[in-house]
């Protein structure tokens, strides 16, 4: 392990780490980015151009030349490229997008978009999810400005509009329109990996991501015969689509391992001590999961298929049955499984109610033994030698998908140290999002140490 200062960077004769002007900025655009409202109900009223506007800004005074592109007038997208010193290496592709989910400030101890800094935590929508590796990425390429430092790949930066909706005016508008921004780009990193997981027992696990379920966002649809609700009616629109409801979230989805997970349950099963092997044609996943403690979290949502129900709307008066009736359905769908999905979904519905795809993206992975996924593990290592990073699959889905289109290979890999207690998953999302400053400075050397190395 590599000798370190006071400040946590490496000792003399090791490679060098971020500076304090480093660490005080990621921690002060984290704030300015949450304090720049890119809130997007998925209605298309977002607006994303000032915080891009800003990132453009930091990536010009570190002397690169980013690039505006707009799908639609404010959904605003940025684009810049570092120059490696190997030119015929691979180019890779770190990104972020900009917009945050919904919050209603009265439901927070502050208000979300204020970006308070208060005992050494950032507060506010986008702390998690993910304006904080935003700031990562202006800290890191900014302090590489500073001291003359050029990585040995091409490093092409994006910062995205519209991930937190269809992402169509963002990386799906970019891989569509923009492919030649991303010209050599084979791997790409991102959000939802390499923060700490603590597993019990003092164990600290950094998951990297290594895989994505699909997206099958369904719209289902029941057509009966209109009458009046004192009446017979055995064409009911609203009971056939609660039928179909009904059978959808009663129902149990089949094992349907991939490579990414069954390699997230071995690492996992021989830190906890569990003997198993997970390729033997009788292996029970849901008896090793109950041996895992709170670490079974991070595979147990990927491990099949699923659809959850989300959303209902029919009639418009209580003696009004209505001629129709409409669900949505969030489903998930892990790589291989969309045949599957498909079929078990006609079953469900039935023949008296009918779907569609509102949303569709493909199921990813990623391969686990890497060379990139070496320097994504050392990088973790390096700054926390008795963390463990293991592999696994993202229940949900990111700008991977989209710029899995222009050929590249997505991890998640956003990196942060967090003290047990902090529950990095719920806050996704959720109310009082936040994170610990000391996590944006692990963030920020970790970063800065895999794109120097990878």
């Amino acid at each position: 392990m590599a000798e370190r200062d006071r400040a946590g960077e490496p000792a003399a004769g090791q490679v060098a780490g971020v500076d304090r002007q480093a660490l005080d900025e990621v921690v002060r655009f984290t704030s300015e980015l949450i304090r720049i409202d890119t809130s997007n109900a998925g209605d298309g009223a977002c607006r994303e151009r000032p915080a891009a506007e800003y990132v453009a800004e930091r990536l010009a005074e570190a002397g690169l030349t980013p690039t505006l592109l707009e799908r639609t007038k404010g959904r605003t997208n940025v684009v810049a490229r570092i120059d490696g010193t190997d030119p015929g290496a691979d180019a890779l592709l770190v990104h972020g997008h900009l917009d945050v989910v919904p919050a209603e400030p009265a439901d927070w101890s502050v208000h979300p978009f204020s970006g308070e800094v208060r005992d050494g935590v950032v507060w506010g929508r986008g702390a998690i999810d993910m304006k904080n590796m935003d700031a990562m990425m202006l800290a890191a390429v900014r302090q590489w400005a500073r001291s003359g430092v050029r990585p040995r790949r091409d490093i092409v930066l994006a910062f995205t509009a519209d991930e937190e909706a269809s992402a169509e005016d963002g990386s799906g508008f970019l891989a569509d329109r923009h492919a030649g921004l991303f010209e050599g780009c084979t791997e790409g990193i991102s959000e939802s990996g390499a923060f700490t997981f603590h597993a019990g027992s003092g164990m600290r696990l950094y998951p990297i991501a290594a895989g994505e379920r699909g997206t099958a966002w369904l719209k289902l649809t029941a057509r009966g015969r209109a009458g009046h609700g004192s009446k017979v009616n055995r064409d009911n629109a609203v009971s056939r689509l609660a039928a179909a409801v009904a059978r959808i979230s009663a129902h149990e989805w089949p094992v349907r391992l991939t490579p990414t997970v069954r390699a997230a349950l071995r690492e996992l099963a021989a830190l906890h001590g569990v003997a198993v092997d997970v390729d033997a044609p009788r292996f029970e996943v849901d008896a090793l999961l109950g041996k895992l403690g709170p670490a079974a979290k991070l595979v147990e949502p990927t491990v099949r298929n699923s659809a959850n129900p989300t959303m209902l709307s029919a009639g418009y008066k209580v003696n009004v049955i209505p001629g129709s009736a409409v669900a949505q359905v969030d489903g998930r769908v892990v790589p291989g499984g969309e045949a599957e999905f498909r079929t078990t979904m006609d079953e469900l519905t039935g023949p008296d109610v009918s779907w569609d795809y509102q949303h569709r993206e493909v199921a990813l992975q990623a391969p686990v033994d890497s060379p990139a996924f070496a320097a994504m593990r050392a990088a973790i290592e390096r700054f926390d030698p008795d963390g463990h990073v293991v592999p696994y699959c993202m229940s949900g889905g990111t700008d991977a998908k989209q710029f899995s289109r222009l050929g590249i290979t997505g991890y998640g890999f956003s990196p942060l140290k967090l003290p047990e207690g902090f529950d990095y998953q719920a806050l996704f999302h959720g109310v009082d999002e936040r994170v610990p400053v000391e996590g944006l400075h692990f963030g920020v050397r970790v970063l800065d140490h895999f794109l120097r190395t990878v």
